[in-house]
Protein backbone atom coordinates (compact mmCIF):
# COMPACT_ATOMS: atom_id res chain seq x y z
CA UNK A 1 0.00 0.00 0.00
CA UNK A 2 2.77 2.10 0.32
CA UNK A 3 3.56 2.15 -2.86
CA UNK A 4 0.40 3.42 -4.27
CA UNK A 5 0.59 6.32 -1.40
CA UNK A 6 3.73 7.59 -3.07
CA UNK A 7 2.20 6.73 -6.09
CA UNK A 8 -0.62 9.22 -5.46
CA UNK A 9 1.53 11.86 -3.72
CA UNK A 10 3.57 11.71 -7.59
CA UNK A 11 0.78 12.37 -9.42
CA UNK A 12 -0.73 15.13 -6.74
CA UNK A 13 2.80 17.06 -6.63
CA UNK A 14 3.89 16.72 -10.39
CA UNK A 15 0.23 17.60 -11.70
CA UNK A 16 0.82 14.25 -13.92
CA UNK A 17 -2.46 13.34 -14.05
CA UNK A 18 -2.67 12.05 -17.25
CA UNK A 19 -0.35 9.01 -16.60
CA UNK A 20 -3.22 7.78 -14.04
CA UNK A 21 -5.29 6.15 -16.71
CA UNK A 22 -1.97 4.58 -18.80
CA UNK A 23 -1.14 2.99 -15.16
CA UNK A 24 -4.71 1.96 -14.46
CA UNK A 25 -4.91 0.33 -18.09
CA UNK A 26 -1.27 -1.82 -17.53
CA UNK A 27 -2.49 -2.63 -13.84
CA UNK A 28 -5.64 -4.43 -15.21
CA UNK A 29 -4.10 -6.01 -18.31
CA UNK A 30 -1.30 -7.52 -15.25
CA UNK A 31 -4.02 -8.65 -13.08
CA UNK A 32 -6.16 -10.29 -16.08
CA UNK A 33 -3.39 -12.29 -17.22
CA UNK A 34 -2.23 -13.52 -13.84
CA UNK A 35 -5.95 -14.34 -13.33
CA UNK A 36 -6.37 -15.74 -16.62
CA UNK A 37 -2.94 -17.89 -16.04
CA UNK A 38 -4.45 -19.76 -13.49
CA UNK A 39 -8.11 -20.70 -15.07
CA UNK A 40 -9.89 -22.75 -17.75
CA UNK A 41 -10.12 -19.42 -19.65
CA UNK A 42 -6.17 -18.99 -20.24
CA UNK A 43 -6.42 -20.29 -24.23
CA UNK A 44 -8.97 -17.69 -25.46
CA UNK A 45 -7.14 -14.38 -23.26
CA UNK A 46 -4.18 -15.21 -24.40
CA UNK A 47 -5.31 -15.18 -28.40
CA UNK A 48 -6.22 -12.01 -27.58
CA UNK A 49 -2.59 -11.02 -27.32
Amino acid sequence: MEFLKELFAFFMERKKWWLLPVVLVLLVLGLLLVFAGQSAVAPFIYTLF
